[in-house]
């Protein structure tokens, strides 16, 4: 049977674990099978900078980081259960993609 993969990213670990609890109460409601959710690697952005802007002073930088967070799920192909799935809300700082897989 036909697999759908759903892959979401996002640097907000809140929403990210809110929309994996959504589509896992969704795949219990319709009694189809799971599989994951599978964490990823975390991905760490890093950029650091010099505080003086013109290079005087003293050498001090500022440290940034951003992580992106990464889930995915298998789940059988259902018909009932993705078009629940579609009709969750997400948020806009979530990047979601939804293929079949064999």
């Amino acid at each position: 049977m036909p697999k759908t993969r759903i892959s979401l990213a996002t640097n907000n670990i809140d929403d990210l674990n809110e929309i994996t609890k959504s589509i896992v109460d969704i795949a219990e409601k319709t009694k189809t099978k799971l599989y994951g959710p599978i964490p990823l690697p975390t991905k760490r952005l890093k950029i650091t900078t010099r505080q003086s802007p013109d290079g005087e002073g003293k050498a001090s930088f500022d440290r940034f980081e951003m992580r992106i967070h990464k889930r995915l799920i298998d789940i059988d192909a259902n018909e009932r259960a993705l078009r629940l799935i579609m009709r969750v809300p997400i948020p806009e700082s979530i990047q979601i993609s939804i293929g079949v897989i064999e």
